[in-house]
């Protein structure tokens, strides 16, 4: 007589943001009966787009450009999810303006990109050729678990002492003029951190990595496309999704029942209560978030009239000039200081994907760091920015949408503080997300794992902490 299998374990996984939908989906491929609960009223977490300022307009919320997608080794060997996103890649992956009209381009091509830095082309080839040559092993590395016993041990050997650096440091000691300085510190400075701090340096080799390996790509139609092929992908293998309910309580739930949560350490604290021991509550307590942001999308009439012409061939600009001023602006917000010369991130989508505004207008997508909570409108600063590389963009200007970093938080509440990476990138928190642990996704709760940003690998859209949390559950 055959034996008759158990039934799988049913699992609810709190959040819908690409970690969530990620650890849903890894489950379910195992044969785990998943839910998802959503408190908003859409899913995405993150990867979310509304009409925020008029009628036809597509604006992403909050991420923008996806470079760490397309890199991702889940969403890549995703096929089902591949066949529903369509990636659109610009002619340059990032522009960086300089006061005295020109820009430097970073594309696909190291070499290209080096002849723009000038004096510095052959230090930065010599920077970035070997970190793109070992990406396709480093990736695997650099999306998981630290760990002291890496897969590919001599790519890491290559890369770690670099990047443990502060960022400041590395772009003095490389190069030798203010274009590689300013672009690379316009890279690291995605960490939200001083780039003073060890660790930053992380950032800024990551990203010009990304940029030469896999570009720096948007999906089409706007970043939720990418939570709605997940989710079509979910359903697809069973699985379903609650949207407007917010998770109060473990309590909640099964005790069966595998519990993924896709939140940060400060509301872990508080859906379970008095229920965790002492001490891995002082360590919760004791993670620490970055700044926040301030973000202006715009409905404009025309295109950026940029004074730089490589500034119209990319989606992705960076605007802040040399390394001293990015340092400086970085600085203050980690200080709880407001810049008058804030380094201002912009996306310029629809010139690559017009599908996003009514024939013949464009959005633009911006922001800056600040203090976490802060509440004080930057939009004469961010403009000031803007138009000190484009003279005339607020004549294009139709529409305004701001957000300061109590609404980033508002909107999604693992902003903590509009803090958009879910903890500070230091290299005390690379090594302890959210704590100092082998295995960083169990709590001490069982059957209670964490799935979030506040987890290793970190900030950014390539759903890997979902993965190895609902990897983790699965061992169990």
């Amino acid at each position: 007589m055959s034996r008759q299998s158990s039934p799988p374990r049913s699992a609810v996984v709190v959040g819908s943001g690409p970690n969530g939908l990620a650890a849903a989906i890894t489950l379910a491929q195992a044969g785990v009966r998943v839910r998802v609960i959503e408190g908003a009223p859409t899913i995405g977490g993150g990867c979310r787009s509304a009409e925020l300022t008029l009628p036809g307009f597509v604006h992403d919320v909050c991420s923008a450009i996806h470079p760490l997608t397309v890199a991702s080794p889940f969403f890549t060997a995703l096929d089902a999810f591949k066949t529903r996103v369509e990636f659109v890649h610009s002619p340059i992956a990032l522009a960086h303006p300089f006061d005295d009209g020109t820009a430097v381009a970073v594309v696909r091509d190291i070499s290209a990109t080096a002849e723009s830095m000038g004096r510095d082309a052959g230090a930065y080839r010599c920077l970035l050729s070997p970190i793109v040559r070992d990406w396709p092993a480093l990736r695997h590395d650099l999306l998981a678990p630290l760990t002291p016993f890496p897969r590919h041990l001599l790519p890491m050997a290559r890369f770690g002492p670099l990047a443990a650096l502060p960022a400041e440091m590395l772009a003095r000691a490389v190069f030798r003029g203010e274009r590689a300085r300013g672009v690379f510190a316009g890279m690291a400075a995605h960490s939200m951190l001083p780039l003073t701090y060890a660790a930053s340096a992380a950032y800024g080799l990551l990203l010009s990595t990304l940029a030469h390996a896999v570009g720096w790509p948007m999906p089409s139609g706007g970043a939720q496309s990418i939570a709605d092929a997940l989710a079509a992908v979910l359903r697809d293998l069973g699985g379903e999704i609650e949207t407007g309910r917010f998770v109060q309580s473990l309590n909640e739930f099964p005790d069966d029942a595998f519990k993924l949560l896709d939140v940060t350490p400060r509301q872990l604290l508080a859906l379970t209560g008095d229920t965790l021991p002492g001490s891995y509550q002082r360590k919760l307590r004791n993670f620490r978030h970055g700044p926040g942001v301030f973000k202006i999308d715009y409905a404009l009439s025309e295109p950026v009239p940029w004074k730089a012409r490589e500034c119209a061939q990319a989606a992705t600009v960076h605007l802040g000039g040399t390394l001293d001023e990015i340092a400086a602006s970085e600085r203050a917000a980690w200080r709880g200081e407001h810049c008058d010369r804030p380094f201002v991130l912009l996306a310029q989508h629809t010139l690559f994907d017009p599908s996003r505004a009514p024939a013949g207008k464009h959005t633009l997508w911006a922001y800056c760091h600040t203090p976490r909570g802060g509440t004080r409108n930057m939009t004469a600063e961010i403009e000031a920015q803007i138009e000190r590389y484009a003279p005339g963009f607020r004549d294009c200007v139709i529409a305004r949408h701001t957000m300061n970093a109590q609404d980033m938080e508002r909107h999604n509440p693992n902003y903590i503080g509009g803090d958009i990476n879910g903890g500070a990138g230091t290299l005390w928190q690379t090594i302890a997300r959210p704590t100092l642990s082998a295995r960083p996704y169990r709590t001490p709760l069982p059957g209670v794992f964490l799935c979030s940003q506040s987890t290793p690998p970190g900030g950014g859209v390539h759903g890997m902490c979902g993965v190895h949390a609902a990897r983790a559950a699965l061992g169990d």
